[in-house]
């Protein structure tokens, strides 16, 4: 027990540790525990190893962005920029724009639209994380700070600092960029819009538990495979599949109309209604499970 409350707790001196024995009952005095601790290696606080960047990044994520910018490469040889925010939370990911001469007027201008926007991913947020990018002026810095989010530059020539924004850029090579030809801005654009939805609707995620950055989770009962349909990304070069459960239920409305109601899992939990093609043809039948 003594080895364990100081792994978990590296800050933790033998007085605290035999504070927090007591209150668990256990009676061991501050001197067998520094014995304890130096048998093993580990020492008195503050000499035990602290927690790692990933950590510290996992206990603060809730309140912390990264940004960084990546190059895609047109068909015509032309060297597109591509800047981008991901909340380390949820690993959301909010296109800021793209651009081929992302000087310090266009960037600061990109960070002034990410603040007005009605999904802003500036809400809430306490800390931004970005490289040592010379296309990051302190005029960007400047407009982050106004909305209460400080500016946390990462060390010189250390991308593992940044690590959440240079996954997502390796994932979006290896899933999409890599397979498509880039004829221009324009395209570039629809292409990344395409995949971010993608990506923050549908795409699981390891490192929140399988999950989707949207939040959306599995549906209360298994789909059975009958009712699983696929949805075809960027021309069938990303495949999504999603539950679609059958018609639940037909209600009668005045004039003989008969609306189909069903329900689709995960991108809405609303119920839509199909009016029936064939009036009056149809009984209206009983729910077979809840709506």
């Amino acid at each position: 027990m003594i080895l364990r409350l100081a792994h978990e707790n590296a800050r933790w001196g033998c007085v605290r540790i035999s504070g927090e024995l007591a209150k668990l009952g256990i009676r061991v005095s501050a001197t067998a525990i520094r014995s304890i601790l130096r048998r093993n290696g580990l020492g008195s606080a503050p000499r035990r190893e602290g927690p790692t960047w990933a950590e510290f990044l996992r206990a603060q994520g809730k309140g912390v962005l990264a940004t960084d910018f990546f190059t895609v490469e047109t068909i015509r040889l032309k060297v597109m920029y591509v800047l981008f925010v991901i909340d380390l939370a949820t690993r959301r990911v909010t296109p800021a724009g793209v651009t081929a001469h992302p000087d310090s007027a266009w960037v600061t201008q990109q960070a002034r639209n990410l603040s007005v926007r009605e999904r802003s991913p500036l809400q809430s947020k306490r800390y931004l994380i970005r490289d040592h990018d010379s296309k990051f002026t302190a005029s960007f810095d400047e407009v982050l700070r106004t909305e209460g989010v400080a500016v946390t530059p990462t060390p010189i020539r250390a991308p593992k600092a940044n690590a959440y924004a240079e996954r997502f850029v390796g994932t979006a090579r290896r899933e999409c960029l890599d397979w498509i030809l880039v004829l221009g801005r324009r395209h570039l654009e629809r292409i990344l819009t395409s995949y971010i939805a993608h990506y923050n609707e549908a795409r699981p995620h390891r490192g929140i538990g399988l999950a989707v950055p949207d939040g959306s989770g599995p549906p209360a009962d298994p789909v059975e495979p009958r009712h699983v349909r696929r949805k075809d990304v960027l021309g069938g070069l990303i495949h999504e599949y999603h539950g679609q459960l059958p018609y639940l239920l037909l209600l009668p409305l005045e004039g003989g109309l008969i609306l189909k109601a069903r329900d689709t899992w995960p991108r809405s939990s609303r119920v839509y209604c199909h009016r029936s093609k064939t009036i009056g043809q149809e009984r209206p039948r009983s729910s077979t499970g809840p709506m």
